[in-house]
């Protein structure tokens, strides 16, 4: 009987184990996403929630084809990057987080953020 609870104190240290070092995947946005730390940057300053139009710093970019977009949150608090169509959805960028994603196509984005839908940005790619 001692044995029998060792083995299943241990199995469920493992488990345990196992599933402390989980991580959710990443949505899978579209334009084509990227790894963090390329591309053209916009940061989100500290208070962005407030900023509306000013709250992803530049506001509006204009990139060729096949640039690397990159947000980096600066802010104390998560904020995502969501296109207003169907294009990308960062998901939650947590402080001091980055999201990248590259554009294949030209055209107008505008984006979001849909923890504080007042904040919007724009991407034009030529």
């Amino acid at each position: 009987m001692f044995c029998s609870r060792v083995l299943l104190v241990s199995a469920a240290t493992v488990l345990a184990a196992a599933c402390g070092s989980y991580s959710a995947p990443t949505p899978s946005p579209s334009p084509v996403p990227g790894t963090t730390g390329s591309g053209t940057p916009i940061t989100i300053p500290k208070g962005a929630e407030t900023l509306g139009n000013r709250a992803f710093s530049p506001d509006a970019v204009d990139v060729a084809v096949g640039t690397t977009v990159t947000w980096t949150n600066s802010d104390s608090v998560a904020h995502t990057s969501t296109s207003n169509g169907a294009g990308w959805n960062s998901g939650a960028i947590a402080p001091g987080g980055q999201f990248s994603t590259t554009f294949q196509n030209a055209g107008a984005f505008p984006y979001h953020c849909t923890i504080h839908p007042g904040m919007v940005g724009t991407i034009t790619v030529h």
